[in-house]
């Protein structure tokens, strides 16, 4: 048996560090870990033979810090602040000291005698403190025998002002009336210039991208901040007739709670008192509110609109809904996707690599002739712009911001390696009965025969139907009695599978099968009536009193409002609908045709349903599977993608890799939409974050980068990336 934790990991500033921390608490025997950068969290799976502490201090050994997390909100939230706040204060002085510095090494108009000391005065704070996490990061880790992208910056940093004390106290620096120029590429001028800008503005640059990467990755996890912040913090509870407040973690199951309007309700429950409109778009994404009255459910975290309410709490703590929507999000959120595995191998590699180059392009330069100030100052370029922080951000950014988003529109991502799923899939198989229909039985025609008016017709057939708990009967009843006064019958008597009897102002009265009343009781039944409508999927019952039929009602399955502009977009989406159902095929048949379904795969038991998806996979379909129901729950796990409505079954919900809380099925397809999109994003964070190493480093190796240069494209290719993965912060929803 193992039990997962969750730690905030801290003193990681790339994605090796990320790295070195997974294998270490990996080496533990038993654990499986994932450490992701982007949220600073260690996901971990302990087996019961070792603690939380021998986790935290696998990490430590590790030379980083961590602590466990009991829900990575709030908390973890106050963390990153802090953090964001040191580093905002550490970039703002080191960018005061560096403007002087740079400005004049740049412009020789500025370089007044002892210019240079001056320099040096200015651009030591900088190289020491301001780059003190570098220096920090880089001496842990070669203590530990590994080098991360904080060596490179460390290693540049420290080159250029070691290069430049060398130039000042042994070389012609430091003389007066000393005079540089700013330029483009690195120069052929021997021990006369400094790099006293290079250290500073690349210790500048790097501290901004880090400032302007933490704001980014707080505002790409802002949607689960939004959902853990949802949540009440007080609740009213009715105790022997007095209410009171308590905190919501003393609320327990049973307690009878109070909802005002405009207050959000504390928990999962049951309304036993009162009547109101519940906005529910936080849960469901849509955004009109629905009327609840006692009997009905109603969601933690939602807002109650209108009247005052009483609700009998039915689930608290993390059994609530709200509770696993966020445990969903951060799962998926903590997850690898299998394409930013291979990003973090890359990164791990990739700066031992980067320090052999660096020392090839010195000893190159020097073996080729050129000055040790060129050569030195190439090797420097190099450091610098081979640090990979852009790829070690490309994925886990770009997921944080699209579950999150998601999570905001009603679809829920399991897991990062569903993204990667949807791309693939050709073919969408759908249940009937609650996916395509809302699984709610409606009157869809009445025909009367004989001399019968409608609302006589309705008060027969809604009164006795009224006494039955049959979904066929209830959708009767619901229709009459919005339309007439119902009475209660009596001698009621129900036949099990046929229909009901009883009497009705002092009428003789049966409803049922048609055949029931044809064969059992000898009435004349219009068959042909009747054939038609069961042709069409309906189901019919015949209405009869004193010894004649009356007339006929046809009920049906509803078919949801978007169901049919969805189908659309899966097609629009390069996926083959397929509507497979455990109903008789003309009703199949009906439903398939009305929302512009061609292949039909109608009276499937369960175990068939499974069958059907083997089937279509064997035919080289990657399938998509969208049910509600324990009977589709195998489908669902068989699919190469299993998509829940989130009014379906629990176990439905659990097997599936995504959740769609709204229960549309158009939200089948803004989910398919978003995940392909987020993809997208990674696939193209990862080419621009190659792209630029494999670009600039050859540059850099051939003298034709500044160092300095270098630190500023560096800082703006993280930049970039979080900026492109936040885009998807605006996805709007398929409509």
């Amino acid at each position: 048996m193992s039990t997962p934790v969750v730690l905030a990991v801290g003193g990681m500033t790339c994605a090796s560090c990320a790295m070195r921390v997974e294998k270490k608490l990996n080496k533990l025997p038993g654990v499986v870990a994932t450490v992701n950068y982007a949220t600073e969290n260690a996901t971990i799976e302990l087996p019961t033979e070792l603690s939380i502490n021998d986790a935290i201090a696998a990490v430590e050994s590790a030379g980083y810090t961590a602590k466990e997390l009991a829900h990575s909100g709030d908390e973890q939230g106050e963390i990153k602040d802090s953090a964001e706040v040191v580093l905002r204060n550490r970039l703002v002085i080191s960018s005061i000291l560096t403007v002087p510095v740079v400005l004049m090494a740049m412009i020789p108009a500025l370089q007044f005698d002892y210019w240079q000391w001056l320099s040096l005065t200015l651009a030591s704070p900088v190289v020491i403190w301001g780059a003190l996490p570098f220096h920090r990061a880089t001496w842990t880790n070669l203590r530990h025998g590994a080098a991360t992208m904080d060596t490179l910056i460390s290693m540049g940093v420290i080159a250029a002002y070691t290069w430049s004390l060398y130039a000042l106290f042994f070389g012609g620096a430091g003389e007066t009336g000393m005079k540089m120029e700013f330029t483009l590429l690195p120069n052929h001028s021997g021990t006369s210039e400094i790099y006293l800008e290079v250290a500073s503005a690349v210790t500048v640059f790097i501290l901004l991208g880090r400032y302007f990467e933490s704001r980014a990755k707080s505002k790409s996890s802002a949607a689960l901040t939004a959902l853990l912040n949802l949540g009440a913090k007080t609740v009213s509870v009715i105790t022997a007739g007095t209410e009171s407040q308590i905190p919501i973690g003393s609320l327990k199951l049973g307690d009878n709670f109070v909802v005002r309007p405009g207050e959000r309700i504390a928990t999962d429950g049951i309304v036993v008192e009162g009547a109101s409109a519940v906005d529910e778009s936080m849960i469901t994404g849509e955004s009109i509110p629905i009327e609840v009255t006692a009997g009905d459910r109603v969601t933690g975290a939602t807002l109650n609109a209108s009247g005052r309410l009483v609700i009998e709490a039915t689930a608290i703590g993390s059994d609530t809904a709200l509770a696993r929507i966020t445990s969903l999000v951060e799962n998926a959120q903590a997850g690898k996707a299998p394409i930013q595995r291979l990003a973090d191998r890359v990164a791990a590699i990739f700066v031992p690599i980067v320090i052999l180059l660096a020392l090839g392009t010195l000893i190159g330069w020097l073996l080729a002739g050129e000055e040790p100030n060129f050569a030195f100052t190439a090797a420097v370029a190099v450091l610098i712009i081979a640090c990979p922080c852009a790829l070690g951000l490309a994925t886990p950014t770009a997921l944080l911001v699209g579950t999150g988003r998601g999570a905001q529109l009603g679809v829920l991502i399991r897991g990062p390696q569903i993204l990667e799923s949807t791309k693939r899939v050709n073919v969408i198989a759908l249940d009937k009965t609650g996916t395509i229909t809302t699984g709610k039985m409606s009157v869809q025609e009445i025909k009367l025969t004989g001399n019968v008016s409608l609302n006589e017709f309705l008060t027969v057939a809604g009164s006795l139907e009224n006494s039955s708990e049959h979904p066929i009967a209830q959708s009767i009843s619901n229709y009459a009695k919005e339309r007439v006064e119902l009475v209660t019958p009596m001698d009621f008597v129900s036949t099990q599978g046929r229909g009901v009897q009883g009497f009705i102002n002092d009428k003789a009265a049966i409803i049922g099968n048609p055949d029931w009343l044809a064969t059992e009781f000898s009435l004349a039944v219009d068959t042909n009536w009747v054939s038609i409508q069961q042709d069409q999927g309906h189901t019919v019952v015949a209405v009869a009193w004193n010894g004649e039929v009356r007339g006929f009602i046809s009920v049906s399955d509803t078919i949801k409002a978007d169901s049919k502009s969805a189908i659309a977009r899966f097609k629009e989406l390069g996926l083959t609908p397929v509507l497979i159902s455990g109903d008789n095929r003309s009703a199949a048949k009906q439903v398939a045709k009305e929302v512009g379904i061609d292949t039909v795969y109608a009276g499937v038991l369960p175990a068939d349903k499974v069958g059907i998806i083997v089937q279509l996979q064997s035919e080289g379909k990657v399938v998509a599977m969208v049910g509600d129901g324990v009977n589709d729950a195998a489908a669902l796990v068989q699919a190469d993608l299993g998509m829940s409505m989130g009014s379906g079954t629990d176990v439905a919900i659990e097997v599936s890799d995504i959740t769609l809380t709204n229960s549309n099925l158009t939200s089948a397809a803004t989910g398919i939409d978003l995940a392909r999109k987020t993809l997208a994003t990674i696939k193209g964070n990862l080419f621009w974050a190659f792209a630029y190493n494999v670009a600039a480093i050859p540059l850099a190796m051939a003298g034709l980068l500044n160092p300095m240069i270098a630190g500023a494209a560096m800082a703006f290719s993280s930049v970039f990336v979080l900026t492109n993965s936040l885009r998807l912060r605006g996805f709007k929803p398929t409509k």
